[in-house]
């Protein structure tokens, strides 16, 4: 998602994005392992979706 879908979003869904971000990246991890993982790339990409979740949560916490 970018960032201004992102904004859109309230306080809530947020959190359940984020909740579901970290699930998906547990996911991929654990087939990484496992070496069944097809993009490599996704991992990377699902940590910086993360990144942007938690940045817009600290920034309505201030």
């Amino acid at each position: 998602m970018k960032a201004k879908q992102l904004r859109e979003m309230g306080q809530d869904e947020l959190a359940h994005t984020l909740e579901e971000l970290e699930k998906k990246l547990f996911e991929l991890r654990s087939q990484a392992v496992t070496e069944k993982l097809e993009n490599s790339k996704a991992i990377v990409n699902t940590r910086r979706e993360v990144a942007r979740v938690k940045t817009l949560l600290r920034e309505r916490a201030n």
